[in-house]
């Protein structure tokens, strides 16, 4: 006798998960069988990966042990090549700065996304955080060896760029978006110019106009370093996106609150900042997610102005030695598990705090 329980809010009986899963999945003869040939082509596939990337592989740095192997990963070219995959060309002997400035931007990152910890001494420590970022990785001072932005690469590059890409660009975003929907015909009609403008081009595009068009129509002698320019073009892209996904979180807000708002005294801007701003962010928490996720792995393509992040650090590791060059599909691999790694931590992230910002609303 199949035994269900009753919904107390709403009087209705409440199938238990395990039936639910059957019907899905076997309730009638084509769903029965295609679940079967899902079933073992899960198992074939995960008996090959298994017999590639675990049992026939190679784990230690053994040149000579990877070549010669007939059917198996060779893993240990990431045992020898993991510094150079994550710090890029940066010199081997300081490689402890740019680590300790990762881990530093990382944890006052980690920090942000608590929502208790939004107060205003958040503001200071990120300012206080991004200079002992820039000290580490740059040096000339306090007796560390000065390293050129040319060199800086891997994961620090990678994670610098879209934590402060990002960063610069949502006060960018939220003013276009007011902009956008603004009575003011000016701030309208620019708003809107820069966004179409800005989403109507690629990314590589304005990478290019920003590392090689922008320095020719500065004056000579004047001419910002190529990651100033590279994260300021990658800022103003990104806000153009992150502006429209803010503008339908504005236009969500029921029209009355705010008229209501109005009619109690409420200025216009305390009635955006207090009232419209917090509902219209939290309606939009997955979409924004969508696109923090999308500028992370977006920060690959700085590679193509010579800047080599995460991605382009394996090239630099592989490409110029010969012994270790055939196991580029490992490396990818382990590119591909670190970008996977930080994605799925957002992904989390996202729905976490999704749950936790409307359980006011339920």
């Amino acid at each position: 006798m199949n035994r269900t329980t009753a919904d107390p809010a709403q009087g209705a009986p409440v199938v238990p998960a395990w039936q639910r899963w059957r019907g899905e999945l076997v309730g009638t003869p084509m769903r029965a069988l295609a679940t079967l040939l899902v079933l073992l082509l899960a198992v074939w596939l995960l008996t090959h990966i298994v017999d590639w990337a675990v049992l026939h592989a190679v784990f230690r740095p053994d040149a000579e042990a990877c070549r010669g192997l007939q059917h198996g990963a060779c893993w240990g070219v990431i045992a020898e090549k993991w510094r150079p995959l994550l710090f890029g060309r940066y010199p081997y002997e300081d490689q402890w700065r740019p680590a300790i400035a990762v881990v530093l931007l990382s944890a006052v990152t980690l920090l942000s996304a608590w929502p208790r910890s939004w107060r205003w001494w958040l503001l200071p420590l990120w300012a206080a955080v991004l200079a002992l970022f820039v000290v580490l990785m740059r040096g000339g001072m306090a007796g560390l060896a000065e390293v050129p932005t040319s060199r800086w690469g891997g994961l620090p590059l990678t994670i610098g760029l879209a934590v402060v890409g990002l960063a610069l660009a949502f006060p960018l975003a939220l003013l276009l978006a007011l902009g956008r929907r603004s009575q003011w015909p000016v701030a309208r009609t620019l708003s809107a110019t820069y966004i179409e403008l800005v989403r109507g081009v690629p990314l590589i595009s304005v990478l290019f106009m920003a590392s090689f068009l922008l320095p020719l129509l500065w004056p000579a002698g004047w001419q910002p370093d190529v990651l100033v320019r590279v994260l300021t073009g990658l800022a103003l892209f990104v806000a153009a996106y992150l502006a429209e996904i803010v503008r339908g979180g504005l236009q969500a807000v029921p029209r009355g609150q705010i008229d209501a708002a109005m009619a109690l005294g409420f200025g216009r801007w305390p009635v955006q900042r207090d009232i419209v701003l917090p509902q219209a962010l939290r309606l939009v928490v997955p979409a924004l997610t969508n696109n923090v996720v999308g500028t992370l792995k977006d920060t690959s393509l700085v590679t193509v102005v010579g800047l080599f992040e995460l991605t382009g650090a394996l090239g630099l590791a592989l490409g110029g030695d010969p012994t270790w060059r055939p196991f580029y599909l490992e490396g990818y691999l382990f590119i591909a598990a670190v970008y996977w790694l930080m994605c799925y931590g957002l992904s989390r992230y996202s729905a976490w705090l999704e749950r936790r910002l409307s359980a006011g609303a339920r």
